[in-house]
């Protein structure tokens, strides 16, 4: 049985629900066969987040760990690659904190790559029937900060568990009043369980997965 610890943000700029936490509640109810699924939800809040992930991991004791957050706009999921040690926020957080070009982890290396295999779980989501694509920029607000402290803590502290980060759309309920891209809770939960079935392949896909800007 696999041990996997995913993770949700609660709501932010004044939304009432975050999807982010709707699907890893989701997963922990009817996970993947052959997996634990433990939910941990996430303050927006750059000064609180990387403390409850880290309670969070000591207490699974996890074998992966996939941190979901939440991007209004985007219309699939979209399984990230690189964690930038930088905060520079454009909105204030949940507690009115506003970090501009500060690190993530003081004296930290540059970016950290997931240690998922990134495109093997891009191919599973759609082969599963739901859209996805691999994303270079995971931001600079609080969902890039969990990222790269995550990345950071396994990076130096527990090697041999893999991690990344996942972007999912808005819920159909947070846009009804703009034109925007959403999916519900059962699709995307749909969609992690297959990127989960696919998140501890040893050798990822050697396909195109770059950008040309």
């Amino acid at each position: 049985m696999t041990r996997v610890l995913l993770t949700g943000f609660e709501p932010f700029a004044g939304d009432s629900v975050n999807p982010s936490w709707a699907a890893a509640r989701a997963l922990a109810v009817d996970p993947p066969a052959g997996m634990s699924v433990t939910a941990a939800r996430l303050s927006c809040v750059f000064d609180r987040a990387v403390g409850e992930l880290r309670r969070a991991v000591e207490e699974s004791a996890p074998e992966v760990v996939v941190c979901l957050g939440q991007a209004t706009g985007r219309p699939d999921l979209t399984v990230e690659r690189v964690a930038i040690n930088l905060d520079d926020a454009r909105i204030p957080d949940n507690a009115g904190g506003q970090p501009l070009d500060r690190p993530v982890v003081e004296g930290g290396p540059a970016a950290y790559f997931a240690t998922l295999p990134v495109k093997a779980c891009v191919a599973a989501v759609r082969e599963s029937g739901v859209p996805a694509s691999l994303s270079h920029t995971a931001g600079t607000f609080v969902c890039n900060h969990v990222f790269y402290a995550l990345m950071h803590l396994l990076a130096t502290e527990l090697p041999t568990v893999r991690g990344g980060f996942v972007h999912v759309p808005a819920l159909p309920e947070q846009v009804l009043a703009q034109p925007a891209p959403a999916l519900p809770t059962a699709t995307v939960a749909h969609g992690l369980r297959a990127l989960l079935s696919a998140a501890t392949v040893a050798t990822d896909l050697r396909t195109p997965g770059g950008t040309l800007h």
